[in-house]
């Protein structure tokens, strides 16, 4: 294990926790957004999006530190950024320019105090 093995395992942490505080201030900004893209002509609203972390991918360096037994891991890496398929919040305002024609507007599908916890 070599000097600095420590600090870039935790360095890598708080990276990957950096990436996931930005998509979660992203969905508290968005969380009022009803018109993020086109699908099939109409508005959707904004679909929260999750971020999903995986451990670093073994390089040579650290198969060989392994086998030597010298090896400290690797830290974690953002995998993926996916959209939470959660069913979109639905409010009753026919005055709204995005409600249906039963008078509904699609709201996204994210929950602020939710969003609050994941930063904690």
């Amino acid at each position: 294990m070599g000097m600095f093995d420590g600090l870039n395992i935790s360095a890598s942490g708080l990276t990957a926790q950096r990436f996931r505080m930005d998509v979660v201030s992203s969905n508290i900004a968005n969380s009022d957004t009803t018109r993020e893209k086109k699908v099939g002509g109409q508005w959707q609203p904004y679909q929260r999006k999750v971020v999903n972390l995986a451990p670093v991918q073994n390089s040579f360096q650290s198969v060989l530190d392994d086998s030597m037994g010298s090896s400290a891991g690797g830290g974690v890496q953002v995998a993926s950024v996916t959209a939470d398929t959660t069913p979109f919040n639905e409010k009753y305002d026919p005055s709204d320019p995005d409600a249906d024609k039963n008078g509904y507007v699609k709201e996204p599908n994210v929950d602020p105090l939710k969003e609050m916890v994941d930063l904690i």
